[in-house]
């Protein structure tokens, strides 16, 4: 019998490509990486389509055949992610698609009764509305957390006035409210979706979230492999200027603060997230060490 194909939207990107490789490791289907940039793709996917989120007649294509997709959309690359949902939600009926998966994080605005403006979180899911009425006989959604490799990356320690190198960050080192994971691990979360429509197919919100943590918790297991960092508080006004989009990362760390990562009420959502993974996740101290 033929294995059915599901197709990867953002097969270059971490989420995409952790999906991909899960995937590939289970091996009950075939992969499809939907990428801008075909010609650049040196992943694990059996084939590799051009498809671009903005154009519905190239991701109609791109989806063709498939059994399931996953959707994941970039809005620290300026996208606009509702139109980029409607448009992914269209190809997908378009194409026949049994099983919709989409990428998405807490409506922060719904959350906070307005208070906080996170629109890389509220933005993804204003289109869980849409995925839910759009008919798919299977659909389900993905909450990705704070990847540790956000670390090596745009919130990596960096060298400090007093000579220490660390975080100077708007938000209370005590507090234990990120939800984080190696986003490599989303795959595992997936590929266990796409295997049990059944058990979530029918609208669950599956949230990777191998551990909480507070700043405090972070400090101590980079102490733990041997790397002493230092951690500043400053208040949200005085980092909303300090570089562009900075507000953005004020605004969602007062969120946590307030309501964590996650959101309230996210503990069955976490757990459900556990029980289909097809593998065991990484921890913050193992992820430390390997990298």
């Amino acid at each position: 019998m033929e294995k059915k194909i599901i197709a990867v939207i953002g097969a270059t990107g971490s989420q995409g490509k952790g999906v991909i490789n899960s995937i590939v490791k289970d091996g009950t289907f075939k992969t499809r990486a939907v990428t801008r940039n075909p010609e650049k793709y040196s992943g694990k996917a059996d084939e590799v389509v051009k498809g671009d989120l903005t154009d519905l007649i190239s991701l109609t294509e791109a989806f063709k055949n498939a059994h399931g997709v996953f959707v994941v959309t970039n809005f620290w690359e300026g996208a606009d992610e509702i139109a980029q949902g409607k448009i992914a939600i269209q190809a997908a009926k378009n194409a026949g698609v049994n099983h919709f998966i989409w990428s998405t994080l807490p409506n922060v605005e719904k959350i906070s009764n307005g208070k906080f403006d996170v629109p890389h979180f509220t933005g993804k899911a204003k289109v869980d509305e849409l995925v839910k009425n759009a008919g798919f006989k299977n659909y389900s959604f993905v909450q990705p957390p704070f990847y540790y490799q956000n670390f090596s990356g745009m919130l990596g320690a960096q060298p400090k006035q007093d000579g220490s190198t660390g975080w100077t960050l708007p938000i209370d080192p005590s507090k234990k409210v990120i939800h984080m994971s190696d986003i490599n691990d989303l795959g595992k979360v997936v590929a266990g979706a796409f295997l049990n429509p059944e058990k979530v197919g029918q609208g669950s919100y599956l949230a990777l979230a191998t551990e909480l943590n507070s700043f405090n918790d972070i400090l101590a297991s980079y102490k733990a492999n041997g790397k002493e960092y230092s951690f500043t508080q400053v208040p949200g006004e005085l980092f909303s200027t300090f570089f562009e989009g900075a507000k953005e990362i004020s605004e969602m760390m007062a969120y946590f603060e307030a309501h964590s990562y996650m959101g309230p009420n996210s503990e069955n959502n976490i757990l459900q997230a556990n029980a289909i993974s097809t593998e065991s996740f990484t921890s913050l101290n193992e992820w430390i060490k390997n990298n």
